[in-house]
């Protein structure tokens, strides 16, 4: 079997960590292995058995290195990406930074895996909430076509990054311990105990850029520009784990069983959907699955044709390392990696 040189950017954050799990849980096939950083350059990881120095970004590190996983936000994207693609190296992008450029493909394996095949040297993996919701909503968009979307998510702090977390522990741990806040950096209110219906930038038009990243990336994603889609992005005091109620109306009439029949048969998904039971999907019993879970699936009866139903994963591991890594797997599959 052909083994691939791996280079990671952003090899020490909440993503890069769960890039190396991810490689050795999954037995990616790794050759040579490169990690890249701006802060820790020179401190010695581990990847397996191997002892990993971490190197610094200079002309010509990409060189020789078959596969990038990136994960150091959109500015240094914006300003390593097409130099590594340039030496020879596919860049398999998680920030914000080229996912909506016409040029890029922005892909969910499970979804549109057709879409590696147009890439210019780059693929952009899309944001943690888009990937969840549009693994689900696929399959059912084949079968009734997805008119409208309004979806409304409670994310884990995880998104944010290590510093959050960190954030959200120390302030529980006041606050149990009836102390006043220590510390309060990451976000601009209180997280524990808490809800915050501001995820990133506000925009001109009074959605977030979360919100909006949502919308845009679900159509380019569907390949249809034609859904309506709303969406309301919440940050909750939970590690990991994103949730989503989402509403969707179909233009062909769809049934809550028929829903789930396609999605019990839907690649990356996990019905759990037993209310009698008290059995539903729960972010802490997503955190470190692959899968994206959905329950709560019933019929909407306030229109003809609408469903709701409940969508949880892992927002670090399916809605970003894994998704990249699977991108990947598609690209070896379908021979792209010369």
């Amino acid at each position: 079997m052909r083994k691939y040189n791996v280079v990671i950017l952003g090899a020490t954050g909440a993503v890069g960590i769960e890039f190396r799990k991810i490689l050795l849980q999954r037995k990616f096939p790794v050759d040579n292995i490169r990690f890249l950083g701006l802060t820790t350059v020179g401190k010695e990881f581990e990847f397996g058995d191997r002892k990993v120095k971490s190197e610094a970004v200079v002309d010509g590190c990409f060189r020789g290195f078959d596969i990038g996983l990136f994960s150091a936000g959109g500015e240094i994207s914006k300003k390593v990406a097409k130099r590594a693609a340039e030496e020879g190296c596919v860049v398999i992008d998680n920030s914000s930074a080229w996912r909506m450029d016409p040029e890029v493909p922005l892909v969910v394996p499970e979804v549109n895996p057709g879409d590696v095949e147009r890439h210019k040297g780059i693929i952009a993996n899309p944001n943690c909430s888009t990937i969840q919701m549009v693994v689900p909503l696929k399959p059912i968009h084949d079968a009734a076509r997805i008119k409208r979307i309004v979806v409304s998510t409670y994310q884990a702090v995880s998104g944010t990054g290590l510093k959050a977390i960190e954030e959200c522990m120390i302030q529980t741990k006041d606050l149990v311990n009836g102390m006043p806040i220590s510390q309060r950096k990451v976000y601009p209110h209180q997280i524990a105990f808490n809800a915050l219906p501001h995820i990133d930038v506000f925009l001109d038009n009074a959605y977030t850029k979360e919100e909006m990243k949502m919308v845009n990336e679900t159509r380019k994603i569907m390949g249809d520009d034609s859904i309506q889609i709303t969406a309301t992005t919440v940050r909750v005091p939970v590690l990991y784990g994103h949730s989503e109620s989402v509403n969707i109306e179909t233009e062909k009439k769809i049934s809550p069983d028929q829903v789930r029949e396609l999605l019990v048969k839907a690649p990356g998904v996990t019905v759990i959907d037993n209310p009698a039971k008290n059995e539903y999907p729960l972010a802490i019993n997503a955190a470190g699955k692959d899968d994206v879970f959905v329950g709560r699936i019933r019929e909407d009866e306030s229109i003809p044709n609408g469903i709701n139903m409940w969508i949880v994963s892992d927002n670090i591991r399916k809605g970003a390392a894994l998704n990249a890594i699977q991108i990947a797997e598609v690209m070896i599959q379908k021979g792209l990696i010369k």
